[in-house]
């Protein structure tokens, strides 16, 4: 299940993913909040708090995860990944390689800290 995270700020949006996370989560969530701001602000300034191992994505989330990355693949700004996974943090790094937008990974108790580097009010 993927949640939308309230009260960011409006520059950006954030999600939290617990246990198992499907393509209705992105297609009903996900996808519609991120075309919103890409409308409003031009860019994607993103953020995602895995609680849930990424083993729980399941294929038909993953096919929407990349869509939506493709479909807005000149917007990527920022995204941040909250994760103490170290599978995560080391995918994360060769992503963001070939990918638009700087691309981080946060630990769990720097989720503050992912906001404000998501949203610019700090370098991180």
């Amino acid at each position: 299940m993927i949640q939308q995270i309230p009260n960011l700020p409006a520059n950006m949006v954030g999600f939290r993913a617990g246990g198992e996370v499907t393509q209705e989560d992105f297609t009903q969530s996900v996808i519609p909040q991120v075309g919103k701001l890409v409308e409003k602000t031009g860019q994607l300034n993103y953020m995602l708090v895995l609680d849930t191992p990424i083993g729980e994505f399941t294929a038909g989330a993953w096919i929407q995860d990349a869509w939506m990355g493709i479909k807005h693949l000149t917007r990527w700004h920022r995204a941040a990944i909250v994760s103490d996974s170290e599978n995560i943090k080391k995918f994360t790094e060769i992503f963001s390689r070939f990918m638009i937008g700087e691309f981080k990974v946060f630990h769990k108790d720097e989720q503050e800290k992912a906001v404000a580097w998501v949203s610019g009010r700090t370098g991180a």
